[in-house]
């Protein structure tokens, strides 16, 4: 019984020794599993430099956004604009940017020249003209027509020499209020009025090489830089200007020098001497005696209290009906205190 007594506290003792050293192993990978456990820790390469991309994305994305659309549309200031121009337009005038089509420069060469206040800013000597330039007024195939400036042409007063000065047009009869048109395709240069001289006038530049000047308007229906087609209507008649009564001064002009409306236009029947027109020096010879012509004295009287034709002319030793004649009226007309009457 001792013998068996024995041998069980042994086992006991055997038993308990191994579950001991059971605990002890167990306990170990405990603490070898703490540490092992501390990688959890590692959310710390997100917050390395890598998330600095994320950012430089957003904001490129702001850049793309259509808010700041138009903070990189071109600038008008800052961008060069010096060649927008080149081709079709071309900017000839500064002073009122009037853009002209590049085939106006083209014409002649003194035509490179644009001013929209002087009739004649080509300062060219007619007396030095010996060229022979064949001129073809209009032209069908391109739609370049010709029109007559008035429904009905009467002339008043011829180009040339009247009185004391040189008359370098045409006066052509008509009504205050008719309708004045281009003679030919153009463009409108010049828009102005002149108190002493052709009062409300317009000045057309041709395809053709010409320009024409329309004067003593009552209104002007165009503005300097617009197209016009012949036939199209510039404005009314009227007597504007240094006029004695209503009529449209009609010039027509080659490098700002004038040639007789005449040799272009036949006023008797409306329509044009030929179609093509052959300028040579000979048309420009008239600056010869009109640079000589004797200077005539002009008298005028100036109409008072209880004035009439009857008693100017005894006045004058003239005739009543050259009273008349010399200051385009009749003897009906009203004679205001103040007027000015031609009497030699």
């Amino acid at each position: 019984m001792r013998i068996y007594c024995s041998f069980l506290v042994i086992f006991l003792l055997l038993c308990f020794q191994a579950q001991a050293q059971e605990g002890k192993k167990f306990k170990k990978p405990l603490k070898i599993k703490a540490p092992v456990e501390q990688p959890t820790e590692q959310p710390a390469p997100p917050q390395e430099p890598e998330p600095e991309p994320p950012q430089e994305e957003e904001e490129s994305e702001m850049d793309e956004g259509p808010a700041f659309a138009p903070v990189k549309a071109p600038s008008m200031v800052s961008e060069d604009t010096t060649t927008l121009d080149e081709g079709e337009l071309s900017v000839v005038e500064v002073t009122e940017e009037v853009k002209v089509d590049s085939v106006w420069v083209k014409i002649a060469e003194y035509y490179a020249i644009w001013d929209s206040r002087y009739v004649n800013p080509y300062k060219i000597d007619p007396t030095k003209f010996t060229d022979t330039v064949v001129i073809h007024l209009y032209d069908e195939a391109k739609g370049q027509m010709w029109a007559a400036p008035l429904a009905t042409t009467h002339i008043t007063s011829n180009f040339g020499f009247r009185g004391y000065r040189w008359h370098y047009g045409t006066d052509l009869e008509l009504d205050t209020g008719d309708t004045v048109r281009a003679a030919f395709d153009g463009m409108v240069r010049i828009v102005r009025y002149d108190q002493r001289g052709w009062g409300r006038y317009v000045v057309v530049r041709h395809y053709n090489g010409l320009e024409t000047l329309y004067g003593h308007l009552s209104r002007q229906d165009v503005e300097t830089g617009q197209i016009v087609k012949a036939g199209d209507v510039l404005g009314l008649g009227g007597s504007t200007g240094r006029s004695s009564g209503p009529h449209l001064h009609m010039e027509i002009r080659y490098q700002g020098n004038a040639i007789n409306p005449a040799t272009i236009y036949d006023f008797t029947s409306n329509t044009l001497v030929q179609p093509v027109f052959t300028l040579t020096p000979q048309h420009f010879a008239y600056y010869g005696s009109a640079k000589t012509a004797v200077v005539r004295k002009t008298m005028y009287h100036t109409v008072r209290s209880g004035d009439n034709l009857g008693r100017i002319a005894r006045r004058y030793g003239v005739s009543v009906s050259y009273l008349c004649k010399i200051n385009r009226i009749s003897t009906k007309t009203i004679l205001r205190t103040g007027r000015r009457l031609r009497v030699k």
